[in-house]
């Protein structure tokens, strides 16, 4: 597996889907991960160090994955930051409302790292060799 040296962001609340995205992402050889445990402490991050990717859970307390979403793209420095989003709640009406505030890709759990690695490629195009 290729190296891949692009920066992805990891904002889930449980520490074992952290973990397990980790992982994933190593897998397909993405390492340069961080994690944040919140919405919160995901925008204190994204304005500390450019990231190529944000990758974050949906359901979150006290920040929800999609007002994470909303203030991004609301923000000049980086509403242009791709943007996944990914839940254990299939519905239409969720996929449509993270659609109008701008994700560039959702997933629903539970998911391989073939799934992620598609779904990562669709938004940042495939890992220059």
């Amino acid at each position: 597996m290729q190296q891949d040296d692009r920066y992805v962001l990891v904002v889930d609340d449980y520490g074992t889907m952290r973990r397990i995205m980790r992982n994933l992402l190593a897998e397909i050889g993405i390492t340069n991960v961080e994690e944040a445990e919140d919405g919160r402490s995901a925008l204190k991050k994204l304005r500390e160090r450019p990231f190529d990717l944000v990758i974050s859970d949906w359901n979150m307390m006290p920040m929800s994955g999609l007002d994470l979403l909303r203030i991004v793209r609301a923000d000049d420095d980086l509403k242009h930051l791709p943007f996944i989003m990914i839940t254990a709640v299939n519905l239409v009406e969720n996929v449509v409302a993270a659609k109008e505030v701008g994700v560039n890709g959702y997933i629903v759990k539970p998911f391989s790292s073939g799934t992620l690695k598609k779904r990562i490629d669709s938004v940042l195009g495939a890992a220059s060799a």
